[in-house]
């Protein structure tokens, strides 16, 4: 009973410091909010307000319908040029789609020959070129074959291609990429805090304050372990129902509290990395290096970023060892898919078994720092 006293009463000393630290009090307010937000509005890899513009050289039925097919928001409303303008508007940036519709264009294609329609790009911006040139390839097929079906009774579709979107029907990457941008952000953010205590401790000189006390390392470590869990606890639960739900408008289909039992478990090991690299750093200028170099290949390796299939598989079978991939496809599950605990169990149990793992052998790691100080 002493001990757990010894515990709290250290972890509330943890959450003081903490507050007092106005800097990294503003810092996670803002990786859990505005980060989160611009991470999901601003790396958007779908097409919005394009500029676009038509040569129209046939100026028959069809081609005034193809000109029509194009609106808001994916493409700005369609300008008329003429074909000597076109380098003009493409060198200046004016425009970065371009369609021209050749002559006699209609007449060809009701005669059953074939005709071609030339897109020139921009491609400097390179993603948005590619998806924009696939969606002006897709609207103008689906506006011929609508024309030619309805003026030509000959006319039959060879095979008709019906797309439904599970779980994301709009294809709008803010509903993924705001929860990876928090994946990532729990991760950062608990690693950072836990082993940032550490470091403050040795640097500021408290740490000698406590080791005069009858308290054992694992009291200290569990103190700053249960006092930064719990605040990057409450920010997610914060960020979940005001931004991602609230502002974002993402839909939670499963439940938000299965999914907070899966953070708990996800955090014994982001803590336990904290207070791994807080032992092994001896400032904090070392302990920012540790967190880029380690953090990025977590995140990289997780699935969040791009797919594991993606990977090479020797890299595969080692991500199954990554609490963080394992972060990922249980937030994800429960998140978009509405999943339960009996489709996320096995991955609650691999970030458990590891998580607890690395705790204890960080806690070993940090008991014998301990010893060498007194």
């Amino acid at each position: 009973m002493e001990s757990l006293a010894n515990i709290f009463w250290l972890g509330v000393k943890e959450l003081r410091s903490l507050r007092s630290d106005k800097v990294l009090v503003l810092f996670v307010i803002y990786a859990f909010t505005a980060s989160i937000y611009t991470q999901a509005r601003g790396t958007s890899s779908e097409v919005y307000n394009a500029s676009i513009g038509f040569v129209d050289e046939d100026g028959s039925a069809l081609s005034r319908k193809l000109f029509q097919a194009f609106y808001p928001p994916r493409f700005q409303k369609p300008v008329l040029i003429r074909s000597d303008e076109v380098d003009e508007a493409m060198d200046s940036g004016r425009l970065m789609f371009v369609v021209e519709i050749p002559p006699r264009y209609e007449q060809d294609l009701r005669a059953g020959r074939q005709a071609e329609v030339l897109v020139v790009v921009d491609a400097t911006a390179m993603l948005q070129a590619s998806i924009g040139a696939s969606y002006i390839q897709n609207i103008i097929s689906g506006q011929v074959a609508e024309f030619l079906s309805r003026s030509d009774p000959n006319f039959r579709y060879p095979s008709r291609l019906v797309v439904r979107k599970a779980f994301n029907p709009n294809g709008d990457t803010s509903w993924f990429n705001s929860i990876v941008a928090m994946i990532n952000q729990v991760t950062l953010l608990t690693t950072v805090l836990t082993g940032a205590a550490l470091i403050r401790e040795r640097e500021h000189g408290t740490i000698e304050h406590l080791l005069v006390m009858p308290l054992t390392a694992f009291e200290i470590a569990a103190a700053k372990i249960w006092s930064n869990a719990l605040v990057i606890l409450a920010a997610v639960w914060a960020s979940l129902l005001i931004v991602i739900r609230g502002v974002l408008q993402v839909p939670i289909a499963g439940s938000p509290w299965l999914f907070l039992g899966g953070v708990i478990l996800y955090l014994f090991f982001a803590t336990a990395l904290g207070v791994f690299l807080g032992t092994v750093a001896r400032t904090m200028a070392q302990f920012a290096l540790l967190i880029i170099l380690i953090l990025i290949v977590l995140q990289l390796l997780s699935g969040g970023s791009t797919p594991v299939e993606s990977q090479p598989e020797a890299l595969q079978r080692i991500t199954y060892l990554l609490p963080s991939r394992h972060f990922v496809a249980f937030s994800q599950s429960i998140i978009y898919r509405g999943a339960g605990i009996g489709a996320v169990w096995p991955d609650f149990l691999v970030v458990t078994l590891v998580g607890a793992g690395f705790l204890a052998f960080s806690l070993q790691r940090f008991r014998r720092s301990i010893a060498v100080s007194r």
